[in-house]
C-alpha cells in the first residue's frame, strides 16, 4: 500500500515543471500596406506593418524595378525597424517608365512583403546640348546636337533653329535632321556674311519640343582678292602685290604673295607677310634665282580660310644682265615709270626706228628739267638678235646733238609675246671725262614700229666727277616717245652708226643740266 502513493506523487510532480514554448513566424503578408506619390524621377511610398510575426521587425522599406513582383534583391529602400508607419523616398527614376512597388518587412524567420503598386513615371522634355559652329563661310555653317535622354518619349524631329536674336525657336529657320536619341549635324544655310546668329538644338517628343544650349557665330566669307600684276623685276626679285576688295565680313589677318617655280603655289611654300586688312598692298619677292619663271598669286586670309588671287608668270632677269645692270638702278627706273618686261621669248627688233618727239617722263636728278621736255630725237638700230643667248646688237645716235661718244658693254634682252627690253651698259666720254651708264630700252612691237618706247638712262660710275660734268651716281632720267609709236625709218646716211654694241653721238641728257 505504501509503495503505490510514492510512485503517483512522482508524476504528479513532473507534470507541474513543463516550459510552454512560442512559435516564430515571417512578418504577415496581410499586415502590410502601401500608397505611392509618383512624379517624373521620384516616388513616395508610405506603408504600415502591423504585426512582427512574434519576432523583432530588423529592416523594412520599399523594392522596386521595372519587373513585376521586385523582391530585396532588387533596387531596395531601408526605412528603420520595428513595426508601424515609415515613408520611403526613392529618387533617380526614369520618366515615361512602368515601375513596380512593394513594401517589405524583416525579421529572423524571412521577409514578407506588401501588396504590389504599379504605376508610370511621366514623360519629360528631352535633354540634349548644341553643337558649336565648326564653319561658318559664306551663306552656310555647320553645327548639330546629342540628345542625351529622351525624358521617356519618343524623339520625332530633331536638328537646329538659328536666327539673328537670341533665343531662336523652331517657328523660325530650322534643319530636319531625322529622330532618336544620340548625336546629329546639321548643316546651316542662307546666311548672310557680316551678321551674327544664334543657334540651339532641338529635340521634339510627345510631351513638347527641347532646346539645347546656346551659341552664336558670325557668319563670314573668304576675302575677295585679286593679284596685282608685276612692277618692278630684276634679276633676283620680283615686286607685286594684291587687292582685297572684301574681307568676306571678317578681319584680314594675314596677306601677301607666295610664289614657286611650279603653277599654284600656296603659303605653305615662300611667301610675304605684308600686314593686315582690306585695301591694296605691295610686296617683294627676294632672293630669287636669275632667269628662272617664277609663278606668284597673292593671298588673304581670315577666320574662314586663307584664299588666293589669280596666277602671274613672272621670269626674272638674266645673269647676263645682272653682269652689266645694277638690281637697284632697275628698282629705280622701274619705280620713276620705266616698264621692263621679262622673259625669254621677246619678238624680233632687227630694224631701224626714230623715237620722236624724245620727251621727259620722270627724273630723279636734282631741280632737273620738268616733265614733258623735248630732247633730241634718237635714231635707233637693232641688229644681230640672238633669242637664244638673249643677245644683241644696237646703235643709236641722238640727231642734232654735239660732243662726246658712248661705246657699249654688250646688249641683252628679255621679253614675251610683243613686248621687250633691252639692257645695255655704255662707257660715255665727253671733254675727256668718261662715266659709265646704264641704258634701257622698252617697249611694245606692231607692224609699223615700237608702240609706247621707253629709253631709260642712269648713271652707274661717275668715276669720281657729279655734279660738274656728269649727274651723280643712282640718278638718271626716264624718256618715252610722246606720240605713242617710234616707226621703223630707212637707213639714212645720216645715221652715224658704228660696229660697236652701242654708240652715241653727244647726249645733253646724259650730262648735268
Amino acid at each position: 500500500m505504501k509503495k503505490i502513493l510514492f510512485i503517483s506523487i512522482f508524476f504528479l510532480v513532473l507534470g507541474g515543471c513543463k516550459k510552454t514554448e512560442v512559435t516564430k513566424v515571417s512578418p504577415t503578408v496581410a499586415s502590410v500596406t502601401s500608397s505611392a506619390v509618383i512624379t517624373a524621377t521620384t516616388a513616395t511610398i508610405t506603408g504600415t506593418v502591423s504585426d512582427d510575426g512574434g519576432d523583432p521587425i530588423t529592416a523594412r522599406g520599399v523594392v522596386y524595378g521595372l519587373n513585376q513582383n521586385p523582391t530585396i534583391s532588387d533596387s531596395k529602400t531601408s526605412d528603420g525597424t520595428g513595426t508601424g508607419n515609415f515613408t520611403s523616398n526613392i529618387t533617380g527614376l526614369l520618366p515615361g517608365k512602368t515601375y513596380y512597388f512593394r513594401t517589405y518587412a524583416t525579421n529572423s524567420i524571412g521577409t514578407s512583403y506588401g501588396e504590389q503598386v504599379t504605376s508610370t513615371t511621366p514623360a519629360v522634355l528631352a535633354t540634349l546640348t548644341t553643337t558649336a559652329v565648326t564653319s561658318g563661310t559664306g551663306a552656310g555653317a555647320s553645327s548639330g546636337g546629342n540628345i542625351t535622354a529622351d525624358g521617356g518619349g519618343t524623339i520625332t524631329a530633331r536638328g537646329v533653329c538659328w536666327g539673328t536674336t537670341t533665343g531662336p525657336t523652331t517657328a523660325g529657320s530650322k534643319t530636319s535632321d531625322g529622330t532618336g536619341t544620340g548625336s546629329f549635324t546639321s548643316s546651316i544655310t542662307g546666311l548672310t556674311t557680316g551678321t551674327t546668329y544664334y543657334v540651339r538644338a532641338y529635340a521634339t517628343s510627345s510631351v513638347g519640343t527641347a532646346y539645347g544650349n546656346e551659341v552664336s557665330f558670325k557668319a563670314v566669307a573668304l576675302p575677295t582678292i585679286s593679284t596685282t600684276a608685276a612692277t618692278v623685276i630684276t634679276t633676283g626679285s620680283i615686286t607685286a602685290g594684291g587687292n582685297i576688295t572684301s574681307d568676306g565680313g571678317a578681319t584680314v589677318t594675314a596677306r601677301g604673295i607666295c610664289w614657286a617655280t611650279a603653277t599654284g603655289p600656296t603659303i605653305s611654300g615662300s611667301k610675304t607677310s605684308d600686314g593686315t586688312g582690306a585695301g591694296t598692298f605691295t610686296s617683294t619677292a627676294a632672293s630669287l634665282a636669275v632667269s628662272t619663271t617664277y609663278y606668284l598669286r597673292a593671298y588673304a586670309t581670315n577666320s574662314a580660310g586663307t584664299v588666293y588671287g589669280n596666277e602671274i608668270v613672272v621670269t626674272t632677269l638674266s645673269q647676263d644682265v645682272k653682269n652689266i645692270v645694277p638690281d637697284n638702278i632697275i628698282t629705280t627706273m622701274t619705280n620713276l615709270g620705266m616698264p621692263i618686261y621679262s622673259g625669254k621669248t621677246p619678238p624680233n627688233l632687227v630694224n631701224f626706228y626714230k623715237l620722236s618727239p624724245r620727251t621727259l617722263k620722270n627724273s630723279n636728278v636734282p631741280n632737273d628739267y620738268s616733265a614733258g621736255t623735248v630732247f633730241y630725237d634718237m635714231n635707233i638700230h637693232f641688229y644681230n638678235q640672238d633669242n637664244t643667248a638673249l643677245s644683241l646688237k644696237m646703235d643709236f645716235a641722238e640727231m642734232g646733238s654735239g660732243g662726246g661718244t658712248g661705246s657699249g658693254k654688250g646688249a641683252f634682252i628679255s621679253g614675251s609675246g610683243n613686248n621687250f627690253s633691252v639692257f645695255m651698259q655704255v662707257t660715255y666720254t665727253a671733254s675727256g671725262q668718261s662715266a659709265d651708264m646704264v641704258e634701257i630700252f622698252s617697249g611694245t612691237m606692231t607692224s609699223t614700229g615700237i608702240k609706247d618706247l621707253y629709253d631709260g638712262l642712269f648713271m652707274v660710275d661717275d668715276h669720281g666727277d657729279p655734279g660738274n660734268l656728269w649727274i651723280a651716281n643712282g640718278q638718271g632720267r626716264i624718256f618715252y616717245d610722246s606720240d605713242g609709236m617710234s616707226p621703223f625709218i630707212a637707213n639714212l646716211s645720216s645715221m652715224i652708226f658704228g660696229n660697236a654694241q652701242g654708240i652715241m653721238l653727244a647726249a645733253p641728257s646724259i650730262r648735268i643740266k
